[in-house]
């Protein structure tokens, strides 16, 4: 029998399952991990309830603290240091990405270098996957892992179009061309919210494809003379179009879904693709409803998990996070009737029966196409979000 050698990666994963399976059996001393996360999607508070069971039989206690802005808990963290707690901090965990890590990693409030430790982030595969320890631009130095992955799609009433005789936009300009053909039914929430933001950037990006490199640098003040006369010209003609002329607009994202639900709007758009179809079957959203992505790009991110510079719980908070990264938990997210968030794993280093639990024919007429492809804008370096909602509000927020 000839002998056979593992390869440097082969070998990583094996070490990585090995002492995954060591971590699982042990049992922690009754902490319970505060895990700091949005709480406004019904299927992610589900999953995250059934991650806590998961942990439940391993002896750890998962508190999902339910967030209607990340930022609420990175202020919180934020006064815990100046006010000297430095080891005895109310987060233990907490979901990130963006411009919020970028505050946490300027101010110094997470937890460094540790996510390397953990068995099942070599399945990441991240020598050659760089998105696993970049977010926005930034690199993570070990201070969070990555989690999940997203990008924006939109979504339409059939019924309502086909009545109208107009066809969903799939560019930039094709959604102008949409609000002019139907004035009123289309708009996007105010940039201090996530999704607010997340369509300027991909208006900002698509309407500059001579000028992207700018994008994933820090912001300037030359590159925001580059690219804003675009953008305003774009949104000048955009916004009076818009649902009540532009002269209201929504505050927060979960507010578009009612308005496509009362018929007020035909189009809107989401930054989590598994949410439309969740909504229609909870009866959220109407069944004519169907998902697609632009074809100019779809504005995408990695999205992260941190442990907090002074948490009292790292160690038992490094085991969730291994336990969230492993494929039987990576699996149950990406299902469609339960999260539908895409795996930051490697298909490819797993076993026969780890890449079984990703087969998948769910199929929902109201979700994204399965077959359906459009290419994937990265998001722009973290000091663009801030820029652009500046910037926004300097021209446009006076009557809001």
């Amino acid at each position: 029998m000839s002998k056979q050698w593992l390869t440097r990666t082969q070998y990583a994963v094996v070490m990585a399952l090995l002492v995954s399976a060591l971590l699982v059996s042990a049992k922690s001393h009754g902490d319970t991990v505060r895990f700091h996360a949005w709480g406004g999607s019904a299927q992610v508070n589900g999953y995250l309830q059934w991650v806590a069971e998961q942990l439940e039989e391993q002896g750890i206690t998962l508190q999902h603290v339910k967030l209607a802005d990340t930022s609420d808990a990175v202020s919180r963290v934020l006064a815990e240091k100046a006010g000297g707690n430095l080891s005895n901090g109310s987060v233990d965990l907490i979901w990130i990405n963006g411009e919020n890590f970028a505050a946490m990693k300027k101010h110094g409030l997470l937890q460094p270098n540790w996510v390397s430790s953990l068995p099942n982030f070599a399945l990441t595969n991240p020598s050659i996957n760089p998105a696993m320890v970049t977010d926005f631009g930034e690199p993570t130095q070990g201070m969070e892992a990555p989690w999940g992955k997203a990008s924006m799609v939109f979504y339409y009433r059939e019924n309502h179009l086909s009545n109208a005789k107009v066809a969903p936009p799939t560019t930039i300009a094709e959604l102008l061309a949409f609000a002019e053909a139907l004035p009123g039914r289309f708009t996007y929430p105010l940039p201090n919210d996530y999704l607010g933001i997340s369509f300027l950037k991909y208006a900002a990006v698509a309407l500059n494809p001579k000028h992207r490199d700018v994008f994933y640098k820090p912001v300037s003040q030359q590159a925001l003379r580059t690219i804003t006369p675009s953008l305003w010209a774009y949104l000048d003609k955009l916004h009076p179009l818009m649902w009540r002329q532009g002269e209201y607009m929504v505050r927060q994202a979960s507010q578009l879904q009612r308005l496509v639900d009362a018929g007020e709007l035909a189009l809107s758009f989401s930054f989590t693709a598994a949410e439309i179809p969740s909504a229609v079957e909870r009866f959220d959203l109407p069944p004519d409803i169907r998902t697609y992505a632009m074809q100019d790009g779809s504005l995408a991110n990695v999205h992260f998990i941190g442990i907090v510079f002074n948490s009292p719980h790292k160690e038992t908070a490094k085991q969730v996070v291994n336990f969230m990264l492993s494929p039987l938990a990576q699996s149950q997210k990406k299902k469609l009737a339960v999260w539908g968030d895409d795996t930051v794993l490697d298909i490819a280093l797993l076993n026969v029966e780890q890449q079984a639990l990703f087969t998948s024919n769910e199929t929902h007429p109201s979700a994204i196409p399965p077959d359906s492809s459009s290419p994937l804008i990265a998001e722009p370096h973290s000091s663009w979000s801030d820029a652009l909602r500046q910037v926004w509000f300097e021209r446009y927020g006076a009557r809001y």
